[in-house]
């Protein structure tokens, strides 16, 4: 068993790599640039939306509380008319982009986190570097990529971003997992 607090340094170092790859995955590399769609007729239905000065938060179009409203004669004609749209509203002006990647940082720490809680459960000091490497890999994979595919299931994000985006996840992993593999206490590696 290693402690998660003498892991410290793999959890940070990761956490560093890991945001450098998605920097340059989302800003050098061009694959998910085609993520999202203009909406047709972009400037007009901006000029309409802006008319009702929605809040930044979640919407669903058309939206019912209950399952009993989902079966209500004006519910159905809404949904069978359309549009039908999950829509998040950001607020406006210019993104917030410091604090979205302080956040970002912040989660590829505590998925270190929770690599080296199961991996220093499952292994001790001195593992072999791919015993290492697969615990963490694995759990680091779980983090950044498995609850994306909700999104594809629930909320009709397209399987094409979501894949995208679970790649993105396993480079993460792959790249935590060698972080820790190499950094593993009383390893000949490091």
């Amino acid at each position: 068993m290693v402690p998660v607090m003498s892991l410290w340094m793999p959890i940070i170092l990761a956490a560093v790599i890991v945001f450098v790859a998605s920097f340059i995955m989302h800003m050098v590399l061009t694959y998910h640039r085609s993520d999202y769609k203009p909406v047709p007729s972009e400037d007009q239905v901006m000029e309409a939306l802006r008319r009702f000065n929605i809040p930044p938060g979640n919407y669903l179009m058309p939206c019912v509380r209950t399952p009993k409203e989902m079966q209500s004669p004006a519910f159905i004609e809404k949904r069978n008319k359309g549009p039908v749209a999950f829509l998040t509203v950001l607020p406006s002006g210019p993104p917030a982009m410091g604090a979205s990647l302080a956040k970002w940082f912040v989660y590829c720490i505590l998925i270190g986190v929770f690599a080296a809680y199961v991996t220093g459960r499952a292994v001790g000091p001195g593992t072999d570097y791919r015993v290492v490497f697969r615990f963490a890999g694995t759990v680091a994979f779980a983090g950044y990529s498995l609850g994306l595919m909700q999104g594809s299931i629930w909320m009709g994000r397209s399987w094409s971003t979501t894949l995208k985006s679970m790649f993105d996840g396993l480079i993460y992993a792959l790249l935590t997992a060698g972080t820790f593999g190499w950094l593993w206490p009383g390893s000949s590696l490091n």
